[in-house]
């Protein structure tokens, strides 16, 4: 009798996820250094190694290696290491895991054209918004978060869109996993009146960011859903307080509710109403 061929494993089936011994030390340092150094957009080699606190020569050494692979570059004039083109071709993959980010684009493209503001597209991570794509108005003054920035839940449209959708159990345990900071004099920083401006949130549809983040800026958000009706994604549209002003801010949301339906709709979801 033949033998049914072996079932490919993902790992060793007696190891322990969670323990050290399935950790390489080495290549979790090399990894902090190259994550770092793209928060830090840019920086010469005693910056990142003051910043980490690690030795100059270790942490030359580790760029040296990502550099050979093209994760790194370095400005010979400057002295000055960057993210290189091989980092983002890698994370590009994340983006095609999913038909997220190739549904949306015209959606989000529409949405623009009929709003005259920009259209951003994110999701939750680790209790941050990852912001995955942005179709960029034709206007001289615009809100700009490029693919792979991250921001604040509770300072963001698409945060807060994402946030009321969450049972209450999950939306404190984001809110009290990290500070509220205030980033502007409008912020939500405490957390009782954070979760009522959720609950306001949900009960209209969309979520409103009045200068939360940026003084100057305005943000409508409303959340996108998987086929179990969880809220997977938010859209939005974002803009200058002198386009965004009161009187529009019911149209744009409008406009904003439906591009979020057409994309649940577009990746098979469920559509879950206000209320």
């Amino acid at each position: 009798m033949a033998q049914e061929p072996k079932r490919s494993r993902g790992r060793p089936r007696a190891w322990d996820d969670k323990g050290d011994q399935n950790t390489i030390k080495s290549l979790d340092r090399a990894l902090e250094v190259i994550v770092r150094l793209g928060e830090m957009q840019g920086a010469t080699l005693s910056e990142i190694a003051s910043e980490l606190g690690s030795s100059p020569a270790t942490v030359y050494r580790i760029l040296s290696t990502f550099q050979g692979r093209g994760f790194v570059d370095f400005d010979e004039r400057d002295q000055i290491w960057s993210i290189g083109p091989a980092a983002f071709l890698t994370g590009s993959h994340f983006l095609r895991r999913t038909s997220l980010v190739e549904r949306a684009r015209p959606i989000m493209r529409h949405l623009m054209e009929a709003t005259g503001e920009t259209a951003n597209l994110g999701i939750e991570r680790d209790g941050k918004v990852l912001f995955l794509g942005q179709v960029e108005t034709h206007a001289t003054i615009r809100a700009f978060f490029p693919p792979g920035t991250e921001g604040a839940m509770h300072s963001s449209g698409i945060g807060k869109a994402l946030l009321s959708r969450m049972d209450d159990t999950r939306q404190r345990q984001v809110l009290a996993a990290g500070k509220l900071e205030q980033f502007t004099p409008h912020t939500l920083t405490d957390p009782e009146a954070m979760i009522a401006d959720l609950r306001t949130t949900r009960a209209r549809g969309y979520a409103f960011d009045g200068e939360e983040r940026n003084i100057g800026m305005r943000c409508i958000a409303a959340p996108v859903f998987n086929v179990y009706g969880e809220a997977v994604a938010g859209i939005s549209v974002s803009g200058p307080t002198a386009r965004i002003t009161d009187d529009r801010i019911e149209t744009l949301a409008r406009d904003v509710i439906g591009a979020a339906q057409r994309l649940t709709a577009a990746i098979g979801g469920n559509y879950r109403p206000a209320g």
